[in-house]
């Protein structure tokens, strides 16, 4: 094997790097999961419990992340091993870093295949043919997208050209490195989203019902809270800032030295987060005009978005734009979570760049296959993900960060003063315990939910309990 060294790519400037950080926090997070989130866990009482757990869990787990990146100067897995080696300890510690990247890779399966959905929305909308003049027929349409309906071999061979499709895309980006590659595509389609993101909100206040919206995501209702809702938030803000999977990581590796880490990690964490805000004001004051649930769970997306589309005046424009913008909120994450794994491949003996990235896209797509022809797989890893691989990664590292780590090394890249006080007292005393209880409380009461949902899972929870198919003719 090849000696393995420092990355020799960096970010070419400050402004590439956050763009990049922030298009890959920035994602279906913010898009798909946050806004029924909020919806199922009484709207501006989960908000604030969200912004909490970003503030005191989330923010100091991405500032060591980051920390470790940089100091290593390698890949998640191999980093996180030279760095136990330097202070003495086991390099098995790169367990947490294999669990991280293991939770990156089987996000990015069903992230894709969901991105797929996106796309064929985005088509049928393009050519007037978004049904969605109510919910049974919205939610048939769905069902016939996926491949779930009448002609199922046709829609999944239709689904299996679409994830090609997004695969490749992902592959090319990824396969061209940091500045011709990852950057590139961060710096063109970032300001492209927050612009495409400004028009959309624009609309959608204009359109819709802006007051029933501020009264839902900002009056905190404390009756619909409970231990449920502290799962929630801190796996909503686990999964939208992307920390335990080995990313940030692996994007701090490609960090110069002039770069301030907690300032950094602060303004990402904080886009991440107004991002998630505003993607509600997209979403609820049309979704409030249409007189549509907005705590009908990820059916809020796929089958509610499409009936309140249905009933504004250029509707159907606006509905390309929506699904456009969510679309490339998936790209930007997309290729950072294929990054984690093409960056450890591309430090092994023999393995280039762009054949690391066909690799693991190959992986991916006979992956996104499966899901393609049956959702109990895509239902299963994301209870895999979410439940179990993602806060255990988590706290492994939080654990590596606070403990083994010397404070010496992490002053070099942290600084030193109050705020490395602060921070060191959390990934001590704080996030590890906290990241532990809503491990095991959360996994075992996904456990329960799973076993109470009739298959297939991911169908039903995509379509609410409440839909039904229509009769057939």
């Amino acid at each position: 094997m090849a000696q393995i060294g420092r990355k020799t790519e960096n970010w070419s400037s400050r402004f590439a790097f956050i763009m990049a950080a922030v298009g890959s926090a920035v994602g279906l997070g913010n898009f798909w999961r946050f806004p029924y989130m909020a919806g199922e866990n009484g709207g501006g009482a989960f908000i604030i419990i969200y912004i909490c757990c970003v503030a005191f869990v989330a923010l100091p787990l991405l500032m060591a992340e980051y920390a470790m990146g940089r100091k290593s100067g390698m890949s998640a897995i191999e980093g996180v091993q030279s760095l136990a080696r330097a202070e003495g300890r086991s390099q098995n510690w790169g367990i947490a870093t294999w669990l991280g990247a293991l939770s990156a890779f089987f996000i990015l399966t069903f992230y894709m295949v969901i991105s797929c959905w996106l796309l064929a929305y985005i088509i049928q909308a393009i050519g007037g043919e978004l049904h969605g003049a109510d919910a049974i027929e919205s939610g048939q349409n769905f069902v016939n997208l996926i491949g779930q309906g009448e002609t199922p071999m046709q829609a999944r061979w239709y689904l299996l050209f679409l994830l090609a499709l997004f695969i490749g895309a992902n592959a090319l980006v990824v396969g061209r490195g940091v500045k011709g590659g990852l950057e590139t595509a961060a710096t063109i389609l970032m300001p492209l989203f927050f612009l495409m993101l400004i028009v959309v909100v624009g609309f959608a206040v204009a359109n819709g019902d802006t007051a029933r919206t501020l009264a839902f995501l900002f009056e905190p209702k404390w009756e619909d809270v409970g231990f449920k809702t502290l799962l929630a938030a801190l796996g909503q803000a686990f999964f939208s800032i992307g920390v335990g999977v080995g990313l940030m990581i692996t994007y701090g590796a490609y960090l110069d030295r002039d770069t301030d880490i907690p300032r950094a990690s602060g303004l990402i964490a904080a886009s991440d987060t107004f991002v998630a805000l505003i993607a509600g004001f997209a979403i609820f004051p049309i979704v409030f005009a249409a007189g549509l649930d907005p705590a009908s769970g990820p059916s809020l997306f796929f089958v509610s978005m499409p009936v309140a589309f249905e009933a504004i005046p250029g509707g159907n424009i606006f509905a390309v734009v929506f699904f456009s913008l969510a679309l490339f909120a998936a790209f930007t994450s997309s290729i950072s979570l294929m990054e984690v794994g093409v960056s450890w491949l591309e430090e092994r003996e023999g393995v280039t760049r762009p054949g690391a990235a066909a690799g693991v896209g190959f992986v991916l797509f006979m992956i996104g296959a499966a899901y393609v022809f049956s959702l109990d797989y895509l239902d299963f890893m994301d209870f895999m993900t979410e439940g179990l691989l993602l806060p255990l990664g988590g706290l492994l590292m939080a654990v590596f960060a606070g403990w083994v780590l010397s404070r010496d090394m992490l002053v070099s890249e942290l600084g030193e003063g109050m705020l490395m006080n602060v921070w060191r007292f959390l990934m001590r005393w704080f996030v590890p315990p906290f990241i532990a209880i809503i491990l095991v409380f959360g996994f075992l009461d996904k456990i329960q939910d799973q076993y109470h949902v009739q298959l297939p899972g991911a169908l039903v929870s995509l379509l609410g309990p409440n839909w039904t198919p229509p009769p057939a003719e």
